[in-house]
């Protein structure tokens, strides 16, 4: 699914103390107020001259290079006559962008969105753009918004826009104090909890995927691991929840209009409860999709999207298919094998068959990686995207979309009954 800020990822897939379960998620997104702003900002003295754009953009440039400079104090007189809660927020944001790697962060003018004509606050959308030194290859940008107010006769920032309903776009300096992890390929932020072993499993997981893949990809990632399950859900996507997902990868909006930057999102209360299998067949699989670009062509159909992920994230894993797919197997055992591969709807987060829709995807290519070969399947899967369902099993397999389906529904009774 694609959206206009970002593109998804797809899904996750979790291996838990007891089996298979399966968790699945989306996109990237916003986040509501949280820094402290409240109506009493928008309510000031009339100023002697209405509000001008080049006294948002001054004040925009020397915020942008006291973060460069690593002037907290500079920063922080922007913010002077705000309410307490809003500077102590600006205070936490400083804290965490000089904890950051940056290559570059700027605020911009992007335009005014309220401004009272008789002299009252005006909110100022602003658009920020950073780059993350050695990960990302292009300036990321997010819509943030602040509220300017006439203070002794000057315009100065009072607080965000919340109290008149604007959103920003959420990012991880949002979170409380950050720490960052640098591994032999990846970059891990948070003020989540096991950042170190996050790293550690994703510097792993970079050669498997690699392995099957080919080099053609950046063979590093970022992971962002918020504490907070609602800013992992913003950084997510528009009204996503992340009650059952463990982990997800999206794309960071580019700039300039490009490809954008790779993220992988951790859920930190459901990541948290898998067990080490389940965290590396995870993150793995997430690995997979920033490798693969989560086939973003909306041709390639979800169940080898998802299938092929799996199948690299299980990869190395010691763990019997029966196991791996003990919901399936059960299905089963009291009824006939699936007609059919999943279908997008049965990937959907309230599916009550997306435990199994998982596992048929995964068992789909693991059975075209055993008969045909691991290079074939990534052919199939580069195929799917250029052509159609069919016209990719034919032209890869030699197979007529019913003849994959008789033997993908025979290998699922021999594997798991």
């Amino acid at each position: 699914m694609a959206r206009p800020a970002a593109v998804t990822r797809r899904r996750a897939l979790a291996l838990g103390a007891g089996g298979a379960a399966l968790l699945a998620a989306g996109g990237a997104g916003i986040l509501g107020a949280r820094s402290g702003g409240s109506r009493a900002a928008a309510r000031t003295a009339r100023p002697s001259a209405p509000f001008d754009p080049d006294t948002a953009r001054t004040v925009l440039a020397n915020r942008s290079r006291a973060v460069a400079a690593g002037d907290r104090t500079a920063f922080l007189a922007t913010v002077s006559s705000a309410p307490a809660a809003f500077q102590d927020a600006q205070a936490r944001l400083y804290d965490n962008l000089r904890r950051l790697p940056l290559d570059g962060w700027t605020e911009r003018f992007a335009g005014t969105e309220s401004a009272n004509a008789e002299g009252g606050a005006a909110v100022v959308r602003v658009e920020t753009r950073y780059r993350l030194r050695g990960f990302d290859r292009g300036d990321v940008a997010r819509a943030r918004h602040l509220t300017f107010a006439p203070r002794s006769g000057a315009w100065t920032v009072v607080g965000d826009g919340s109290a008149l309903g604007y959103r920003d776009d959420a990012e991880i300096w949002d979170a409380g104090p950050l720490s960052v992890v640098r591994g032999r390929s990846s970059l891990v932020i948070g003020d989540g909890g096991g950042l170190d072993g996050i790293a550690k499993r994703l510097d792993a997981a970079v050669p498997v995927v690699t392995g099957v893949v080919g080099k053609g990809w950046a063979q590093r990632v970022v992971a962002l691991v918020p504490a907070d399950e609602r800013l992992a859900a913003s950084l997510a996507g528009p009204d996503e929840s992340l009650g059952q997902i463990a982990a997800l990868a999206t794309v960071a909006p580019s700039a300039g209009g490009g490809r954008g930057e790779d993220r992988v999102i951790v859920s930190p209360g459901t990541f948290g409860r898998l067990n080490e299998l389940g965290r590396t067949v995870v993150l793995t699989h997430e690995l997979t999709h920033v490798a693969t670009g989560g086939a973003t062509d909306r041709t390639t159909p979800l169940w080898l999207i998802e299938g092929f992920a799996d199948y690299v994230g299980y990869k190395h894993a010691k763990v019997s298919v029966r196991s791996a797919a003990s919901e399936l197997r059960r299905e089963l055992r009291s009824g006939p094998a699936p007609s059919a591969p999943p279908s997008a709807a049965d990937f959907a987060g309230s599916s009550d068959h997306l435990s199994q829709a998982y596992q048929e995807a995964w068992l789909a290519c693991r059975m075209v990686a055993g008969r045909y070969g691991e290079a074939t399947l990534v052919r199939l899967y580069r195929a799917a995207g250029r052509t159609s369902e069919t016209a990719a099993l034919r032209s890869v397999l030699g197979l007529s979309r019913d003849r994959f389906v008789a033997q993908w529904r025979d290998y699922l009774k021999k594997e798991l009954t």
